[in-house]
This record gives structure tokens, sequence and C-alpha cells, in this order.
């Protein structure tokens, strides 16, 4: 699931620092309680997140219906863009000319995120869950589609768009 609709989302800001002021908006609240009601009936032994508080935020109106541990994992995290509280049109027009390679700013490119994220589908693989939730972020869910989807190239992450509170439903082969 991607976390609800924020302030940055609003004015078209990057963030990956999970000390920033980086909040769910009234739509995004909206969004995730409705996500929430959707997933009521979801059996769910635990939710799992990335360290940036949005994905709290939406967690725990999820969890409302849950009462299950919610715990943070860093390899959830948005992709370090190295444009920390800057435009995102910012960000695109300094990795435009390699869009998968490209690391600006000291930032990690989308090759490097996609093997953070895929790191964690590995350790996930470990686990004894039955049904989890995983909240995360856009960039970060690309990776899952694509995973678990398959015949995505890397060069077509991007042109896959997951929604705020969109959610997508997998089985993990162990």
């Amino acid at each position: 699931m991607r976390h609800g609709r924020t302030n940055y989302n609003d004015l078209g800001l990057c963030n990956d620092d999970p000390g920033q002021v980086v909040y769910l908006t009234a739509t995004g609240i909206a969004q995730a309680q409705s996500a929430a009601h959707e997933l009521c009936a979801v059996t769910l032994n635990r939710i799992i997140v990335s360290p940036l508080p949005r994905t709290r935020q939406t967690a725990e109106i999820v969890n409302r219906y849950h009462d299950v541990s919610i715990e943070v994992h860093a390899d959830l995290a948005d992709i370090r863009s190295g444009f920390e509280g800057k435009p995102v049109s910012d960000y695109f027009a300094a990795i435009s000319h390699d869009p998968l390679r490209a690391r600006a700013n000291g930032g990690e490119s989308l090759l490097d995120h996609k093997q953070r994220v895929l790191r964690f589908i590995d350790w996930l693989k470990v686990q004894q869950d039955e049904s989890l939730l995983v909240v995360a972020h856009e960039e970060t869910l690309r990776v899952f589609v694509a995973y678990f989807e398959g015949g995505i190239e890397d060069a077509q992450l991007r042109d896959i768009h997951i929604g705020n509170c969109e959610y997508r439903h997998y089985v993990l082969r162990r």
C-alpha cells in the first residue's frame, strides 16, 4: 500500500528525510480511512512501514481495525533523491541524462533503490507471517509491482503509477 497524500505531494517536493515535517493532509487521512475500511475484514499479522512518518501515520489509521504490531524496515524508505525539500521536477531534470543510473547530489540511483527493495523482498521470504501489510512509497512499490507481476523492464519502472493509499495483493512464494 502507498501512504496517503501529504503536504509534500501537494507542493511537489522530494522527501526522504524522516526528520522533515511531512504529514498526511486531510485528503490523505480520508484516503487512509477509506483503505482501512476496505481492508477491515483482511486478517493481518503485522504491518511493516518505511522510516518516513507518512507511512506510519497511514498504517496507524489502517491498524485501527487490526491492532497488530507496526514495525519499521529501513529498506522500504523512499528513494534517496539528493533533492530533499526541493521540487520533484528538479530531481527528474537532474537524472534525465540516465534515469536508471544517475545519482544526483549524493543520492541513490533508481537501480540502487531497486536493489534495496529487492533485499527487503528477500527478507520477507524468511518471515513467518501469513498475511502482512507493507506501507511504503510509489517508487518502492514500483519495484514490488515489477517483481510480483513480472514482464517489466527497469526502463519501464517509472511508467508504473500507484495512487495514494492504493494497495495490491500479492502472494510471496517461499
